[in-house]
């Protein structure tokens, strides 16, 4: 990360926005990298308000090619997987007004995964333009709740501590849950 954030420094602005706009979309395609990363890369570059519009271009465009190419390869395959399940078809043949709310809703919360919701979009029956608005549109608080935790913790302000703490706290629970759940010998 820190290769990437010199390198990112070290470019004239516009290549440097180009770079941390196809990292943006190279992890949504991916759909497990959660975009954290590239985030606090863009606000450490750019500051609050260019990371935040670097960021946000990055994962709308990201988050747009990621449903047409799952789209393109997986809908077939999942439509013939789920036949036989008619919860699972129910929730793929939602009208394109439900499909909406639901992508909207679940990009208003940040810690949502975006892959996740890219690909149940995908694979269901809404409409590119339809996912398109609502991802968007859902997008633009969740990334600013994003950028902002990022900001305060690379500023070490009171905030940023607090978010700090959580964050240690929360991996030290799912730490905990894990070794739990771990079969002893």
């Amino acid at each position: 990360m820190a290769f990437i954030e010199s390198l990112l420094a070290t470019l004239p602005i516009p290549f440097a926005i180009f770079i941390s706009i196809v990292l943006s979309i190279i992890i949504s395609i991916l759909g497990v990298v959660p975009s954290a990363f590239i985030t606090i890369l863009s606000v450490t570059a750019f500051g609050f308000w260019g990371g935040f519009w670097v960021s946000l271009a990055g994962e709308i465009i990201g988050s747009l090619i990621a449903f047409w190419l799952y789209r393109k390869g997986l809908r077939t395959y999942v439509d013939h997987k789920t036949k036989q399940s008619p919860r699972v078809q129910r929730l793929l043949k939602t009208t394109n007004r439900e499909a909406f709310l639901l992508v909207l809703g679940l990009r208003l919360m940040p810690f949502v995964p975006s892959g996740l919701v890219t690909f149940y979009a995908s694979v269901g029956s809404m409409s590119f333009i339809t996912f398109a608005i609502a991802s968007s549109l859902g997008k633009i608080p969740a990334l600013w709740i994003e950028v902002f935790a990022a900001n305060e913790v690379m500023e070490w302000t009171v905030t940023g501590q607090v978010i700090s703490g959580l964050i240690v706290f929360g991996l030290l629970i799912y730490g905990f849950i894990k070794i739990r759940k771990t079969p002893s010998n």
